[in-house]
């Protein structure tokens, strides 16, 4: 645990690369990045679907007992968030990834979610891993669908869920 109730996991590195040669990591959100994670914002067209903001997702992790934000690294520097948790049910939820806007479109949202699931398929337990998102955000659902996530036929808060077999992961 930071200073800042973040869970703090390290560095997780699945060897991933965006289309510009940079190496992706997801680390956690600590004392040295926040402020950066923060910051993080989409492109004006994307906010009818994530926050204006990441800080809103960090305080969602810092408040609630369900969310673990992590920054998401191009090298050395931060470009993105994402979150995880843990259902009641054992599935895993990937939630709240927003890539900043003037770094969109170079495979960073894709290393990202590769990282993500690879690390959360090997933890204790996990037999799904699952999100969701507003059916609407055609490039978010193009993204998934190519990485493997297929429809539950269920919904969160009027968005899609869809689910990745942790066997598929692994």
């Amino acid at each position: 645990m930071t200073d800042h109730g973040l869970i703090d996991h390290g560095l997780i590195d699945h060897g991933l690369t965006d289309r510009t040669g940079r190496h992706v990591t997801l680390r956690g959100v600590d004392g040295d990045n926040w402020r950066a994670v923060a910051d993080i914002a989409p492109l004006d067209g994307q906010r009818d679907h994530v926050a204006a903001l990441a800080g809103r997702y960090l305080l969602l992790s810092l408040y609630e007992d369900t969310w673990h934000s992590l920054a998401v690294y191009g090298d050395d520097t931060v470009t993105g968030h994402v979150m995880w948790a843990r259902d009641d049910d054992g599935s895993y939820w990937i939630g709240g990834m927003v890539v900043d806007g003037p770094e969109q479109g170079k495979g960073l949202g894709r290393a990202a979610v590769r990282t993500l699931t690879g690390w959360l398929a090997r933890r204790e337990g996990c037999e799904a891993i699952r999100l969701s998102y507003d059916p609407a955000n055609t490039v978010a659902g193009s993204l998934y669908a190519s990485l493997g996530f297929r429809p539950t036929g269920a919904r969160e808060d009027d968005e899609v869920v869809v689910e990745l077999a942790a066997q598929l992961v692994r």
